[in-house]
Order: C-alpha cells, then structure tokens, then sequence
C-alpha cells in the first residue's frame, strides 16, 4: 500500500506552545486558589480545553466546586490570557526541521493534515506561515470526544479522503499516540515516554521525509 497521507499534532510538533499553555492555565489556576508545575503541565498535552481544566480542578482537589458555567467562564479566560500571547510567535517558531520535511511531503504529492484539538490551531498556522502547507485541518470544535479517544485523527483522515491505515501520524502527547494507533494509522511519536509508539525520535530533527519513508516501508509489523 501506497502512503497517501501525513497527519500532524500541532503543539510539540509543528511549534511549542506548551509553555505559552502553562503560563496561562497557571494564571487561572492561581486566581481559584490552585498550583502546579510545568511538570504537571505535561499531562495536558493534547487534551482538551474543558478536559485540561477539569484535569486542574482534581489536582487542586477542587473537582466539582464549580458549576457548568463557571468552568466555561474559567476557560474562557485561559484561552484569551493565551491568545494574547501567539502575538508573540513567528516563522522563526517552528520546531527544527518542520519547514523541511512539510515542504518534502508535498514534493512527494503526499497529502498533509492536522489533527489538533486546540481551537487556535488555524491562527496558529497562519503566524507561522504555513497554512498553506496543509490540504486538510480537522475542525476542532466538532470534535466530541479528546484525544486518546481517535476521533480527531479520523476526522483529519475523512478530510484528505484518505484511509486511516494509508497514512501516518506524528504526536509528542502519550494520549495523541493512543489516539493515533486507534484510528488504524501509523505513530511516530516525538520526544520521551512514547514506548507505544510505532516509531520514536528523540526530536523533529530527526522527522525527515527519508525517515517516514523508511518507517513506512518497514510497516509489515516487524
């Protein structure tokens, strides 16, 4: 079977906003009386806004203090605190290696998708400067169900009109490689503790279109 498809993450892959992330979930945290590190922050990695705040509430040991519209109104200010700061990213934001291997995959004529459950994600690639790079981004506002959960991945594989098992995903999150290898797709995951991965790197500059290559042709379940 040919590759049809290369599907990314966005935060960790294509750019870091992770810290951008903390800082403004920390911001609310710190308003409602709770604390975390960035280590913590590691667990929100691919996880939904609500899903990320709910995360919080139980670490603050404050899981159920706050009604419906509480929670949104707290989330809402976390995502606006964030906003704020994407003016502070550019083309030089982009994680080693990603220009290169974005550009080789569509020399090659493989489609390329995302698969982000941030709602910023389009804003994002345009500050970049690579939106047009992309021929198909799965919506993350109709996405019900968060990462580990593939329905991102399967959405972002409907869109290009591919099948999930012609193509290839690429996360640094723990629950985005669970939801690679569920949609029926091949995982490359970037960074450490990604074990369940098809295929580990250490960072993107190891993610070059030879490698996916390599990868896939080596896909018969070695």
């Amino acid at each position: 079977m040919t590759l049809k498809a290369v599907v990314f993450d966005l935060d960790g892959v294509i750019t870091d906003t992770a810290h951008l992330h903390f800082l403004a979930w920390r911001a609310v945290a710190d308003e409602i009386g709770i604390t975390f590190d960035e280590a913590f922050n590691e667990q929100l990695k691919g996880i939904s806004r609500m899903d990320s705040l709910q995360r919080i509430l139980k670490h603050g040991g404050k899981e159920g203090t706050f009604s419906d519209e509480q929670c949104l109104a707290l989330a809402t200010k976390k995502n606006a605190l964030y906003v704020q700061s994407l003016a502070s990213l550019t083309e030089g934001s982009l994680l080693p290696g990603i220009r290169d291997v974005l550009a080789d995959i569509r020399a090659a004529k493989v489609k390329v998708g995302l698969a982000s459950v941030s709602l910023n994600a389009p804003g994002i690639l345009h500050a970049l400067g690579i939106h047009q790079a992309f021929d198909f981004c799965a919506d993350a506002s109709r996405i019900r169900r968060s990462k580990p959960d593939p329905e991102i991945f399967l959405a972002a594989c409907l869109g290009l009109n591919v099948r999930p098992d012609a193509a290839i995903g690429i996360e640094d999150a723990p629950a985005g490689v669970e939801a690679i290898n569920a949609a029926g797709m091949l995982s490359v995951g970037i960074g450490s503790g990604l074990n369940h991965a098809g295929l580990q790197l250490h960072s993107t500059r190891e993610l070059t279109w030879k490698c996916l290559t390599e990868f896939w042709a080596s896909r018969t379940y070695c």
